[in-house]
């Protein structure tokens, strides 16, 4: 990282830049725990700063000051980072980079004469979820995680209204440069770290929605592209289990015209919730599933991702070969799961050179989630994943390497 002379200048820096009481440094004490914070345990990452800028113009002088003095100045990003992004770039000479974080910019408004809400990168997407209700009923489409900073994210009502960059009208930006400036709807994604009194978006009336949930063989998940797009569906498998679950945004009367207990015939029957208010559907389905065994606290964990489109389903064999996989294979954890996810609809309805999302052919997801709270993930998770994705890359060898960036593979095994 240089001389101590030099340490010492980008020190002084980054304190003119948010003041003593807004940065923190590698060697203050509890450092990784009060100040990095890292998501993801299995991904180790020390920054050389991290930084609390109380306005847009504290992050132009933060992103000032790593020009000058060579640091990767990173966002925080929603906090959630698979691989720690939001914490750091592990790049060599050029530093573990200073990090910002965004907890001074959760504001909120909502111009209920156009529906265009102005809102701060810092505020939670269960924060988001209340203030928009709150203010005229209205909504937008994002992850699933309530706890995560402002970011995009798939979620059940991306099949019909898109994803969160789709709500965006404008962002005011801190560009590499450090100057301030705000970008329109066409050029919002062009890059750039976020500043206070941000993001302006979008949004829709929040609707009513029913819930159905079965246990259900492989084979039956697969739907045609044109399947309303009020349907989202998630399969989710465990070790000695599945579930099917979807979510219909409409009246019971339309969702029983799918008739999908016929299409996905049960040992079992399922179970339809009917819920009549936005909020009363947050926080249900796989988001459930994801918080119990990833959880919100730090811990040891590793995702992997494969994305399928109209042109490359999964062929029976391979489903077959699937389950005989893990029937037979030694996980090496008892937390684990695999999620197949329905996209398309709204999401690929927007052209893929639209914005820098360049999943817009993807009709579903292949998602797998392995934990272990006790340490570091085993080399045996590790071939168990390994082995579940190369199942399918064999099956499709197209597929390989066409994953989610939500969801990236941590570690290169």
């Amino acid at each position: 990282m240089g001389n101590t002379t030099s340490i010492a200048a980008r020190r002084d820096c980054l304190v003119s830049a948010v003041g003593p009481a807004h940065v923190t440094f590698q060697d203050a004490l509890l450092y990784q725990t009060t100040a990095v914070d890292p998501y993801n345990l299995n991904v180790p990452v020390t920054p050389a700063a991290v930084t609390y800028p109380q306005s847009a113009e504290e992050i132009a002088a933060v992103v000032k000051c790593a020009a000058e003095y060579d640091y990767n100045a990173q966002d925080r990003s929603g906090g959630h980072s698979f691989s720690n992004y939001g914490m750091t770039l592990a790049l060599d000479e050029k530093t573990a980079p200073s990090r910002s974080i965004w907890s001074s910019f959760s504001q909120f408004y909502m111009d209920e004469s156009t529906f265009v809400a102005s809102i701060g990168p810092g505020i939670t997407l269960g924060n988001l979820d209340t203030e928009l209700y709150n203010a005229g009923s209205r909504a937008m489409a994002h992850g699933i995680c309530p706890t995560i900073l402002t970011v995009g994210g798939l979620g059940p009502t991306a099949r019909q209204w898109g994803l969160a960059l789709d709500h965006i009208e404008e962002v005011e930006v801190v560009l590499a440069n450090s100057s301030i400036d705000r970008h329109g709807v066409q050029s919002a994604h062009a890059g750039g770290t976020w500043s206070g009194r941000s993001i302006f978006i979008h949004v829709q009336p929040g609707d009513s929605c029913a819930e159905g949930e079965a246990c259900q063989g492989l084979e039956g998940i697969y739907s045609p592209g044109d399947l309303s797009w009020n349907f989202y569906s998630n399969l989710v498998v465990f070790d000695g289990q599945i579930i099917l679950e979807g979510i219909f945004f409409g009246s019971k009367e339309e969702y029983d015209e799918l008739d999908l207990e016929k299409k996905f015939p049960t040992s079992e029957p399922g179970t339809v919730l009917v819920r009549t208010d936005w909020l009363g559907m947050i926080g249900h389905g796989l988001e459930e599933t994801i918080l119990k065994v990833v959880g919100d606290t730090p811990t040891w964990f590793y995702a992997t991702s494969l994305g399928f489109t109209p042109d490359t389903l999964i062929p029976d064999s391979a489903i077959d070969g699937l389950v005989d996989y893990i029937h037979k294979t030694n996980a090496g954890t008892l937390a684990w799961f695999v999620a197949l996810s329905l996209e398309d609809g709204a999401i690929n309805a927007v052209s893929e050179d639209a914005t820098a999302y360049s999943h817009r052919d993807v009709l579903f997801w292949f998602q797998v989630f392995v934990v272990n709270p006790l340490g570091p993930i085993s080399q045996t998770t590790y071939d168990f994943i390994n082995g579940l994705y190369g199942v399918l890359v064999q099956a499709l060898p197209e597929s390989a390497g066409h994953g989610y960036l939500g969801c990236p593979a941590c570690v290169l095994v």
